[in-house]
Formats: structure tokens, C-alpha cells, sequence
């Protein structure tokens, strides 16, 4: 049974718990999570978050699965995304004005065993091939314009893999959606 979107109440409060986390580490102070008795924010779900400005990333952490509820998640992904993405320098203070929060909140993940299986707009790729992983959201196709077979060729390059990875037998292929938004 696919679960119910949140409300635009419940995306609000998420986004805004974002926005607080990082700009209670800009400034020096430590976050509080406040309480939580929703139901939908206590359950266990995966999910990244994305901050661009002005339209370009400036950095996206997230995680597929979660130990902790979505809400926990959402902030603790917010904190890596601004301030520990390997490929961007650390979030400054003068740049919070401008940033904006994406969230993705995850399904679960589905192997599959063809590629067809694969809806560009819909689902995300997670490649694995031994060591090499990678993953790329359902809208990164979409914000590109990317074919079924761009998309694989760019999430194997993403895994630091060949384009074309995804023909290898020992590749396995996953699928998953998510519920996006900023």
C-alpha cells in the first residue's frame, strides 16, 4: 500500500526545521529538536536534502533508510547537506539569505531485473556494482532532460563507474520514488 502524502502542513514544518538547523549552526548555538507526537513525522523513512542558490546546487545529502524518525532525518540531513557534502566548502553565514531547501522524502527501495522498469520523472537509480555506488534522484533526469539510458550512463558515472555500467551482470539496479518538495 503506497503511503499518503504529507500535508502541506507537515512539509512546511519540515522545511522550516531545515532551514532552523542550519542557521542555528551558522550562528554558533545549539539546535533543539522540538517535540513531535505526529505520526507521519515519527516513521522511519529515508530522505535527502538538496540546497541550491540561485538555481545551483550547493549541496545534497541523504540517506536511504532511516534509524531514527523522518523529522530527526530531515534535520540531521539538512546539518551534512550544508556543511559536510565533500564537494562544497562548508555553508557560510552571508550565503543562508539565498539558499533554498529541496526535500526528498524516499520510498522503499526495489531492485529490478529491467531496465524498463524504470519511469524517468518517477523513480531515482541507486547503482551498485562490488564497491562503487551511486545514486541519483527521480527529478534529476527530469531537470536535465535525460533519456532511460543517460540517466543509467550518468548515475554509473556518479558511482565513479563506465557509462554503461548498468549492461554489467554484477551491476544490481534499484528503483525508488520519492515525494519532493521546497
Amino acid at each position: 500500500m503506497e503511503k499518503e502524502n504529507l500535508t502541506e502542513q507537515e512539509r512546511r514544518f519540515l522545511l522550516n526545521l531545515a532551514g532552523s538547523a542550519i542557521e542555528s549552526e551558522l550562528e554558533g548555538r545549539p539546535f533543539t529538536l522540538p517535540m513531535v507526537t505526529n505520526s507521519r513525522l515519527l516513521e522511519h523513512q529515508g530522505a535527502f536534502v538538496t540546497i541550491h542558490i540561485r538555481g545551483r546546487l550547493r549541496g545534497c545529502i541523504g540517506t536511504f533508510t532511516a534509524d531514527k524518525p523522518l523529522y530527526e532525518t530531515i534535520a540531521d540531513m539538512a546539518l551534512s547537506a550544508a556543511f559536510r557534502d565533500p564537494r562544497f566548502p562548508p555553508l557560510t553565514p552571508s550565503e543562508f539569505k539565498d539558499i533554498d531547501i529541496e526535500i526528498s522524502v524516499l520510498s522503499p527501495m526495489k531492485l529490478i531485473s529491467e531496465i524498463n522498469e524504470i519511469e524517468i520523472g518517477t523513480h531515482g537509480i541507486y547503482i551498485v556494482n562490488g564497491p562503487w555506488r551511486g545514486v541519483l534522484l527521480p527529478q534529476v533526469a527530469t531537470e536535465h532532460g535525460w533519456d532511460q539510458t543517460t540517466f543509467l550512463d550518468q548515475t554509473c558515472i556518479k558511482a565513479g563507474l563506465a557509462p554503461g555500467c548498468w549492461k554489467d551482470p554484477e551491476t544490481r539496479i534499484y528503483i525508488f520514488s520519492a515525494e519532493i518538495f521546497h
